[in-house]
C-alpha cells in the first residue's frame, strides 16, 4: 500500500482542479445530452447526500468500518466522473463500490452475502445473479485504472490531536466534517491533510453542529464567537509553522459552509423517484 500520499495515484491521477472538473462533466453531459434533457437529477452534493444514506444502510447491514464507506463514496465520485449516471443503475454502483471498498480496507465480505443484504435493502433494482456485482465491480476497476488505494483525512485529524490539543468533543465534531467532505468535491480538489486541517478549523473557530443522522440539516452558527479561543490560537500558530497551503484551507472551508446551505433543499423521496424513473425506463433493473 502506498504510505506516501505524494507517491500514490491519488495525487498523480485523481488530483484535478475545479475548471478541469467542469470541462469533465461538461463534456461527459454534452455526450449524453438527450437522456441528461430527458432524466433531470438533482443538485450532485443533494444527490451525494442520497448516495450516502444508501452506502450507509448497506454499510450498518454489513457492519463495515466507516473508512470503508468513505473510500466507497470516492469509488463511486470517481467513477461517476468518468460514467453518466443515467447509463448505470445506481443502487447496483453502490453496492459494488461498497463491495470493492470493503476489500480494500481489509474488511471483505463474501459476494452472496453483499448481494442479499442489498436486495432487502432495494429489492427492486437490485438483480438475483450475484455475477451482476461482479461485472460492475470489473468496470469500476477499469473505469478507476484499478487505482483504488485512497488516502482519507482521519489519518491527519488523529496525529495533529494532540498538538493542537483537541478534546474528545473536538475530535467527535471534525471527524463528523470529513465524514461530509466526502458529500462535496473536495476529495478530488485537495490533499487529504488540507481538508482535515479545514475541518480543524470549522470546529474550532466556527462550530459546526452537523447532526448525527444523514437527512438533518447541520448548523452552523458563524455568527458566534469561538468558544475555543486558546485552540483556535493553537492552530493559526500550529498552520503558520507548518506552511500549509493556506488558500486551500479557506476553499475547503468555504465549500463545506456552502454545502451545509444547500443542505436544507435536500430531499430524500425526490432523489429516489428521479433514480427510480430513469433506471426502470432504460431497463437497468433487470
Amino acid at each position: 500500500m502506498a504510505a506516501n500520499y505524494w507517491a500514490s495515484s491519488q495525487y498523480r491521477h485523481w488530483l484535478f482542479s475545479k475548471p478541469q472538473l467542469v470541462e469533465i462533466r461538461t463534456t461527459l453531459e454534452n455526450h449524453e445530452r438527450p437522456l441528461v434533457q430527458q432524466y433531470p437529477l438533482p443538485e450532485l452534493r443533494l444527490l451525494s447526500l442520497f448516495f450516502r444514506e444508501q452506502i450507509n444502510k448497506l454499510g450498518r447491514r454489513l457492519q463495515l468500518r466507516q473508512q470503508a464507506q468513505a473510500t466507497a463514496q470516492i469509488y463511486v465520485r470517481r467513477f461517476y466522473s468518468k460514467v453518466e449516471i443515467r447509463r448505470t443503475n445506481p443502487y447496483l454502483v453502490l453496492t459494488t463500490a461498497l463491495y470493492l471498498a470493503g476489500k480494500m480496507e481489509e474488511c471483505p465480505q463474501h459476494i452472496r452475502v453483499f448481494l442479499n443484504e442489498a436486495r432487502n435493502a432495494w429489492p427492486d433494482f437490485i438483480p438475483t445473479d450475484s455475477s451482476r456485482i461482479g461485472e460492475c465491480e470489473f468496470s469500476l476497476i477499469s473505469e478507476m485504472n484499478s487505482q483504488l488505494i485512497v488516502h482519507h483525512p482521519y489519518r491527519t485529524l488523529s496525529e495533529v490531536q494532540k498538538s493542537l490539543g483537541l478534546s474528545s468533543d473536538d475530535m467527535g465534531l471534525a471527524w463528523q466534517v470529513i465524514n461530509d467532505h466526502y458529500l462535496t468535491d473536495l476529495p478530488l480538489l485537495y490533499a487529504p491533510h488540507i481538508i482535515a486541517i479545514a475541518a480543524i478549523f470549522l470546529t474550532v473557530a466556527l462550530k459546526p453542529s452537523p447532526s448525527s443522522s444523514n437527512t438533518t440539516v447541520p448548523r452552523i452558527r458563524t455568527g458566534q464567537v469561538s468558544t475555543h479561543p486558546t485552540a483556535l490560537q493553537r492552530w493559526t500558530t500550529w498552520v503558520a509553522e507548518s506552511e500549509v497551503d493556506l488558500d486551500g484551507v479557506v476553499d475547503c472551508t468555504q465549500e463545506m459552509l456552502s454545502l451545509y446551505e444547500i443542505w436544507e433543499q435536500y430531499h430524500e423521496r425526490i432523489c429516489r423517484e428521479q433514480i427510480a424513473r430513469f433506471v426502470r425506463s432504460l431497463g437497468m433493473d433487470k
